[in-house]
């Protein structure tokens, strides 16, 4: 894992870390994958998303997910994405 994915940070209920139009960089690999097992709750990862792993992406779309959680769309990148594998550009 890069130095920037060691660490998940806990989203704050219904307050978006991530506005509209603003850049992110999705979590690498290796975050991805232990992601992908351990997170027992909404929108698991699919298989497609693996492939943009590290890539840039901007924010198109913030919603909530029941009880709080932000759950994002981005430019040009597959299915949504919670906000613990997204990272500040």
């Amino acid at each position: 894992m890069g130095a920037g994915d060691k660490f998940m940070i806990e989203p704050k209920p219904y307050q978006a870390a991530f506005p509209t139009n603003t850049q992110v960089r999705i979590a690498d690999l290796a975050f991805l994958s232990e992601f992908s097992k351990s997170w027992q709750y909404h929108h698991k990862l699919q298989e497609d998303q693996f492939a943009y792993a590290s890539r840039l992406a901007t924010v198109v779309e913030v919603g909530f997910y029941h009880g709080g959680d932000p759950v994002y769309k981005l430019a040009d990148v597959p299915g949504l994405w919670l906000e613990q594998c997204l990272r500040c550009a």
